[in-house]
């Protein structure tokens, strides 16, 4: 309790400290041997959150964080470490075919990936009343597919979510033609000069190369997350990029006009990578989010 009040109170006085304070470079050096992990967090006990929560014999608010493809857990570990030290129980999970080599995601496909964030949420409801879901790029598409068939999830936070990408048919077509002459092809990722250097975590902890096949799992993704996005009414939170280079323009204008969410809102991030939460040093983007699940 008076713990809590002093937080408050540094929060107050502009004085936070924890995981906002440090540099994301600098953290992720000390934290290396964490990049292709997935996390757990700890909330406050049942008794700390409140009689309901105790009753139910669960902390109350748990947050399921999903990371977007070809990266790790790590992409949202700082997130999710932030969200703890508010209070949050986090599970930061790693989707199959990741955090090890590229080769490795050769014959995962997009239903592999639907699977482990449903066991996700699964494992947070066993010990919280209440699960959000925030997930990036894919990550975000693979949320809006689970909130389809789970009403009561409490609320959803999309980050860097397609509603379609950037010239997607002609890509769909490009990689089934390439597909024709070598099931087995791989390429290499492509980064734009201004947000591409080579010492972003971003580009640090992701595959560099990358079968070509799985690209049609990724368009699968995201044809299934736009077909029903009527479906959606949680609360929605939803963050773009200004520069988003990967994803259509008018993505996050699209999904917000079509869900039906009576409690939703978005945010446009300055000048940011596609996946901007692990090298983002704008600290309004976590409180932003904090926010919302603070008042949904």
């Amino acid at each position: 309790m008076v713990q809590g009040i002093i937080k408050l109170a540094e929060k107050a006085m502009g004085k936070e400290k924890g995981v906002l304070s440090a540099d994301p470079r600098v953290l992720y050096k000390q934290e290396r041997q964490l990049i292709n992990q997935s996390f757990f967090f700890a909330g406050p006990s049942a008794a700390e959150a409140g009689p309901s929560a105790a009753e139910a014999g669960s902390n109350g608010k748990g947050v399921l964080l999903v990371h977007g493809w070809s990266s790790t857990a790590y992409e949202v570990r700082r997130l999710g470490k932030y969200l703890n030290e508010n209070g949050y129980t986090v599970y930061g999970l790693m989707l199959a075919g990741h955090g090890t080599v590229p080769r490795d995601l050769e014959n995962v496909k997009a239903e592999d990936w639907i699977a482990d964030v449903e066991k996700g949420y699964a494992k947070l409801k066993t010990t919280c009343d209440k699960v959000y879901v925030a997930g990036t790029s894919i990550g975000a598409s693979i949320a809006l597919i689970l909130a389809e068939q789970e009403k009561e999830m409490a609320g959803l936070v999309l980050m860097a979510t397609p509603h379609k990408l950037r010239f997607e048919k002609i890509g769909v077509a490009l990689v089934k033609l390439v597909l024709l002459f070598n099931s087995k092809q791989y390429r290499t990722k492509f980064y734009p000069p201004t947000f591409g250097a080579s010492d972003s975590i971003t580009r640090m902890i992701s595959y560099q190369s990358y079968p070509v096949a799985s690209v049609l799992e990724v368009f699968e993704l995201v044809r299934r997350a736009r077909k029903n996005l009527g479906s959606i009414s949680q609360p929605c939170l939803l963050m773009q990029s200004t520069h988003d280079h990967m994803v259509a323009k008018d993505s996050m204008e699209k999904i917000y006009a079509k869900i039906n969410s009576k409690q939703k809102k978005k945010i446009y991030i300055q000048k940011a990578y596609h996946t901007f939460i692990p090298d983002i040093k704008n600290e309004h983007v976590f409180r932003d989010i904090l926010e919302f699940l603070d008042s949904n």
